[in-house]
């Protein structure tokens, strides 16, 4: 089980590495929501997410002879550019399994780090299946999105920095796919901050870990279609529901149209950029989604910001 000391083992390990990203506040969004948000600004990490400090991590875990021939992922883009840019900070090769549907500029950025894209149709094909047969024949290691401890651990890192940066929290709401980003943030919080409540946010179309929750164990739904690429999975990942089922409070749902209207705030107001992934927290706590904020301290993660321009502006033109 993942404990408080793996999460300080990866933040020495990130030490000077990762960026250690800043603390946003608004007035603006405190009357809106009623509580004293603190927005941890993850869109400002190297390779434009949280996603850089777990597979960082996950890489530098690795003993050099295992490391060598390469790493490889399953990733729509935010672990794949992670991934890739950790590969070449350790010069070694990195393969990333890509839909054909990614972002196009999170896939250029993948290539940009150097590393090899391998396209597949995230609706007819099973990433996973195509990524571990790629490993074994090339003899590559396999450091998957966030079903992995070294992984969780680096996540972890977020909520440690934002917990030294502003002081205890009451509650800590964060995004989720597959759980990784949580359930490193749920075991750092959880000790740092006793008594907080861990609140995870899913689009309305990928309720998987919500209907996991409730239903004692883990649950698979159809590949989910929203904008919010990054929380397209399909099931929660073994490792980080362990944690979930102990630590997270609850989850709570966002309409692909209330996590534009956070893009849209948090690009007027606070003067960021999000993708639809990283604005998901904010968009549960713009809409009232988190209940019982009033008067507390709040953290938030501002997952990411890997959008491209044209759909940055398509998106925020229709919000």
């Amino acid at each position: 089980m993942l404990g408080i000391e793996d999460v300080r083992a990866a933040a020495e390990r990130l030490a000077g590495v990762a960026h250690r990203t800043p603390v946003l506040t608004s007035r603006t969004v405190d009357e809106l929501t009623g509580a004293r948000l603190f927005a941890k600004a993850e869109c400002f990490q190297r390779s434009g997410a949280f996603k850089f400090r777990g597979a960082y991590n996950a890489v530098a875990s690795l003993d050099p002879e295992v490391r060598a021939p390469g790493v490889l992922t399953f990733s729509s883009g935010n672990h794949a550019q992670a991934l890739a840019l950790a590969a070449r900070l350790h010069q070694v090769p990195a393969v990333i399994v890509m839909p054909h549907d990614a972002p196009a500029a999170k896939v250029a950025a993948t290539r940009g780090y150097g590393a090899e894209v391998v396209g597949y149709d995230r609706y007819g094909a099973d990433r996973e299946q195509i990524g571990r047969a790629l490993a074994a024949e090339r003899g590559l290691t396999v450091i998957p999105p966030y079903d992995h401890l070294d992984v969780m651990a680096g996540q972890g890192t977020v909520a440690l920095e934002l917990v030294e940066q502003v002081g205890a929290l009451d509650v800590l709401v964060v995004c989720v796919g597959g759980g990784g980003l949580i359930s490193g943030c749920a075991t750092a919080a959880t000790v740092l901050s006793p008594g907080v409540r861990v609140v995870g946010v899913e689009p309305v179309a990928g309720d998987d870990v919500r209907r996991s929750l409730a239903a004692g164990h883990r649950v698979s739904v159809p590949v989910p279609r929203t904008i919010a690429d990054g929380q397209q999975t399909t099931s929660p990942g073994e490792l980080p529901f362990r944690v979930i089922q102990r630590l997270v409070s609850d989850i709570v749902l966002v309409s692909d149209q209330e996590i534009v209207a956070a893009m849209v705030l948090a690009f007027e107001r606070m003067k960021v950029v999000l993708e639809p992934s990283g604005a998901s927290a904010l968009a549960a706590l713009l809409a009232g989604r988190v209940s019982d904020v009033a008067g507390r301290r709040v953290g938030v993660t501002l997952s990411g910001g890997n959008i491209g321009a044209a759909r940055f502006a398509d998106l925020v033109g229709r919000g």
